[in-house]
């Protein structure tokens, strides 16, 4: 079995409320790094919106070609609305992934697509910005992986520190 390693692409990204939600999302996945093309985060980085800091473990770097930054033995996976892509129900992720993501406003290149080893689409009535996109893609590849971290442990470590409810007893179903 293949080392399991996960990178997120974006191409030229509109907002950075959107990269800092993807930056939170690789981070709670444990995608191992995410990388950019374009000038529109950096034009509007003044509007931090990594609340938790997230940038600080999971890395994002800004490279002018996608394509010319996959991660060594990475499969591209393009996750776009297009014609002929793999809706994301019947998709079987690879251990080591480099997926990537359009602009909202926008689409990958035909050359993008036709380099990837996969196409996929997440089939919603319109389409998603890319944070829920790349928040979606990645749940779907954990629901999948038969991989389990759910624990009491994990919501006490995870949760925010205001946040002390429980469930009733009567009501707790054991995993």
């Amino acid at each position: 079995m293949s080392e399991i390693e996960i990178n997120i692409g974006l191409s030229n990204p509109k907002t950075p409320t959107n990269v800092g939600v993807v930056i939170r999302a690789a981070n709670c996945f444990q995608a191992n790094a995410v990388f950019y093309t374009g000038e529109r985060y950096d034009r509007a980085l003044r509007f931090y919106t990594d609340t938790q800091d997230t940038v600080s473990t999971t890395s994002l770097t800004e490279v002018n070609c996608l394509l010319e930054n996959v991660p060594k033995d990475a499969k591209v996976v393009c996750v776009e609305l297009v014609e002929g892509a793999i809706p994301l129900p019947e998709y079987d992720h690879p251990n080591n992934a480099f997926y990537i993501f359009g602009p909202e406003d926008g689409t990958l290149s035909q050359e993008m697509i036709d380099s990837a080893d996969s196409v996929v689409y997440i089939p919603t009535i319109g389409c998603l910005n890319v944070a829920m996109a790349v928040n979606v893609v990645l749940y779907d590849r954990l629901a999948k992986s038969g991989y389990s971290i759910a624990s009491n442990e994990l919501i006490c470590q995870s949760r925010n520190i205001n946040n002390r409810v429980r469930v009733k007893p009567e009501l707790i179903n054991t995993f």
